[in-house]
């Protein structure tokens, strides 16, 4: 595809907007700025990216007159579409590609690409480190923090992109093609950008569109929204589960899983008690990642040999400390309530929860259901505290303490948690707003745990 001499426009100058901007300048396009923030520090932010030094840039508001130069958008997933400058840029005419599909059509090779609620980064973080094991040139890209783009001039036909890609990332593709897709799972997030349930649904789906039956998609069993997706689709499917045995797929049985496939006799793949994760979540991760690299090519006893040194990733379920026989673990991934259901149960003993943030315009009840007597205290912060006290007591939970900061809450839970006890972070909610994002949030509550007096 030949962009040269194309006039761009890169809305959105986080991660992505920046390395989708630098790749276009390489490929001789006239690139033009604009970020949504009337705050943003143009002249400091120049400096500190000298390459964009001559682009126009403007912020909080596009004018007319940038939309009528235009002949591509390719936008960052954190602006919505139905922003006031996505809809000039639409009325236009103009195409808007997400910095995801810009990539894809650009770079070169194969690639495998996880979606779903939650699971995602570790799902994607095991897939590449198996495929890695099998090929010299494989790439983990996407949400996962490192841009699609910034890998394009490394690919060639023999590279695999490893892709964690969002909803946000979904809604602006087009051509994008997977040899092989995984939704995890579909629970209520981000309703406050998607609107509605049905309209989230359809931008997870959406990540299949372009396959055909030489494609496989993997998907869970134990999750109705997608059995019945697998029911439209046309393309190969693969199903796991971590509730039954399946004729064939992947499946969960005995502390154990297996593999099982057709007019065969099913294989065991590795003992849940050889894994170095936690939860029947990561259990349903493990299955995704191994079908995953199972479609892309990768030996049975290679993926086996990766599980059992696997340690998951960071902000997810993650050990930080023991103090006075109190554990402390961090799960500051878990931004919406199914995530944190998920920490939840993977505890196994009584627990002092951290939770709160963002409102994602969520509900709260199942989470709080969860708690059936593990949660020992609730300790809430950011901009749902109120709204989530208020379902706690509803429910009949009573043990709450509002805190005005993350800092305030890890001292609370170091006077309320006592030997033999748990404290997580696992919030159920995004950290917008009083953090950068979840891994500052992670990373500042670790900070926190370890300053914590012997």
């Amino acid at each position: 595809m030949d962009l040269t001499g194309k006039q761009v426009l890169v809305a959105g100058l986080g991660k992505s907007g920046i390395a989708a901007g630098a790749l276009l300048k390489k490929l001789g396009c006239s690139v033009f700025l604009f970020d949504e923030n009337k705050k943003f520090d143009t002249a400091a932010w120049k400096k500190t990216y000298p390459v964009f030094s001559d682009c126009p840039l403007w912020v909080g508001e596009l004018p007319d007159e940038a939309v009528d130069k235009m002949e591509l958008a390719v936008v960052s997933p954190g602006i919505p579409l139905d922003s006031l400058a996505m809809q000039k840029i639409y009325n236009a005419g103009i195409p808007i590609w997400g910095e995801a599909e810009l990539a894809y059509r650009l770079a070169k090779g194969r690639v495998a690409a996880i979606t779903g609620t939650n699971g995602k980064t570790t799902t994607t973080t095991l897939v590449g480190e198996i495929l890695k094991k099998c090929y010299p040139e494989v790439f983990v890209v996407g949400n996962i923090g490192i841009p699609y783009t910034s890998i394009v001039e490394k690919t060639t036909e023999q590279t695999i992109a490893v892709a964690e890609i969002s909803s946000f990332q979904l809604e602006t593709m087009e051509t994008f093609h997977p040899s092989v897709s995984a939704i995890l799972n579909i629970t209520p997030d981000h309703l406050d950008r998607h609107h509605t349930m049905e309209a989230y649904i359809r931008a997870k789906e959406s990540i299949t569109k372009c396959q055909t039956m030489d494609d496989v998609c993997i998907l869970n069993y134990e999750d109705e929204i997608l059995r019945s997706f697998a029911e439209t689709l046309k393309t190969k499917v693969l199903f796991f589960s971590s509730k039954r045995s399946l004729a064939e797929g992947i499946y969960l049985k005995n502390d154990a899983i297996w593999i099982a496939q057709k007019e065969k006799e099913p294989e065991k793949l590795i003992d849940i008690d050889k894994l170095k994760l936690l939860g029947t979540h990561n259990y349903e991760n493990v299955m995704a990642a191994s079908g995953a690299a199972l479609c892309m090519g990768a030996p049975a006893d290679v993926i086996q040999s990766v599980l059992k040194e696997f340690q998951g990733v960071k902000h997810r379920i993650e050990f930080v400390r023991e103090l006075h026989g109190v554990m402390y673990y961090n799960d500051s991934k878990a931004t919406n309530p199914d995530a944190a259901i998920r920490g939840i149960r993977a505890m196994n003993r009584k627990t002092v929860l951290i939770g709160g943030g963002y409102d994602k315009e969520l509900e709260f009840d199942e989470w709080i259901d969860s708690f059936e007597g593990k949660v020992k205290y609730l300790l809430l912060i950011g901009q749902t505290k109120e709204k989530i006290a208020e379902c706690a007591q509803k429910h009949g939970f009573g043990n709450i303490v509002c805190c005005d900061t993350l800092k305030e809450a890890v001292d609370n839970c170091y006077r309320l948690a006592e030997t033999g006890e748990a404290v997580l972070l696992s919030p159920a909610c995004a950290s917008w707003g009083d953090f950068k994002d979840y891994t500052q949030r992670g990373d500042l509550f670790r900070q926190y745990v370890m300053e914590l007096p012997e």
